[in-house]
């Protein structure tokens, strides 16, 4: 058997990367870009068939998907920097045009990344153990929600009896290895002593979802003959309390809890300028805001999802606990140089 593996320079794909050479089912190929930096795949890289292009290149995906059984795809555009065109390019016709590919080169499975983001509504409020039964929002938080849920349509319309298509939705990926996720960042501006703290009092609870987890299950469903045109929460077995999680690794570094907490309106106003600033494309495509809706509704807005789905379609159980995963992601960081070292090259 023969995946294809896109993302494979970031985090998450280095690490599906990895677990599929390590199960040895696989032989695994990567597309990646000639700059892409694979200093997370040093120890294996010579285990993986590298093949150069780009995913918004329609020749690159035609050579790459040559003689591939399973097409894993966790390649997107991820932040608020960027213009609508650069969204759809890289997150909708990018994965279209993967799809395409893959399907008329007989690969017989397709695993995309998608994420709960998807779902969030604009104006909405908590999600509290939703299902997949939640349908998606009239209204998107930014690009980036709007995007993702467009390719993951795209996906699960592409299913057939000869392509099985599906996606999983972790959220906030986080492990040892992460280099710029939403953890980092939080933890780096904690550090700073930048990191407000949203709680407003208020108990915020996510389904966070550890790096091998979702590696777990991208392996999972790939052999499943129950996913075909289906979407998946994934997450951990923990429900997060997000800013008591926060302060308590923050804590445990050595810095000081999130305490000062903005006027609530004043911080509404102050994202509100922000996202009309990131309409220009001189500055939507050169910066990422330093504020957004996006970000205030993943602090302030409890986000939990029940996975049995995913146990029922294709056993999954998280293999990484809290404890064990912090444990880990805490040592990785002291090889690192620490969270200050880490987010100065973020």
């Amino acid at each position: 058997m023969k995946a294809l593996v896109t993302g494979a320079s970031g985090f998450l794909g280095g690490a599906l990367v990895r677990r599929l050479l390590r199960d040895g089912d696989y032989k695994v190929a990567i597309l990646a870009r000639a700059s892409s930096n694979l200093r997370d795949l040093y120890e294996v890289i010579d285990q993986v068939e590298i093949i150069t292009g780009d995913l918004t290149d329609q020749i690159s995906l035609q050579r790459a998907t040559e003689g591939v059984d399973v097409v894993f795809h966790s390649a997107a555009r991820v932040d608020d920097r960027g213009t609508r065109a650069q969204f759809v390019a890289e997150n909708v016709t990018a994965t279209e045009n993967l799809l395409r590919a893959a399907a008329r080169n007989g690969a017989s499975r397709f695993v995309f990344i998608s994420s709960p983001s998807a779902l969030m509504d604009r104006d909405g409020g908590d999600q509290v153990d939703i299902d997949e039964s939640v349908p998606y929002p009239s209204r998107y938080l930014n690009l980036y929600s709007e995007s993702k849920a467009a390719a993951e349509r795209l996906v699960l319309a592409s299913n057939t009896e000869q392509f099985t298509t599906c996606a999983l939705r972790p959220r906030a990926i986080w492990g040892a290895g992460d280099r710029s996720g939403p953890i980092v960042r939080l933890l780096g501006r904690a550090a700073e002593g930048t990191l407000p703290d949203l709680s407003y009092g208020k108990q915020v609870y996510a389904s966070l979802c550890h790096v091998e987890n979702i590696a777990e299950a991208c392996v999972l469903a790939a052999r499943s003959e129950k996913v075909g045109g289906k979407a998946y929460f994934i997450a951990d077995a923990e429900r997060t309390d997000v800013w008591g999680f926060l302060g308590e690794v923050a804590t445990g570094l050595g810095y000081p809890k999130p305490t000062r907490q903005p006027n609530p309106r004043v911080l509404n106003t102050v994202v509100a300028a922000i996202e009309t600033l990131w309409r220009i494309p001189f500055v939507a495509t050169r910066w990422s805001p330093p504020l957004s809706r996006y970000v205030v509704a993943l602090m302030t807005r409890t986000a939990t999802y029940d996975t049995s789905a995913a146990a029922r379609d294709f056993g999954y159980q998280p293999i990484v606990d809290r404890e064990s995963g912090l444990a880990g992601f805490l040592a990785w960081l002291e090889t690192q140089g620490g969270v200050v070292a880490l987010t100065e090259k973020i």
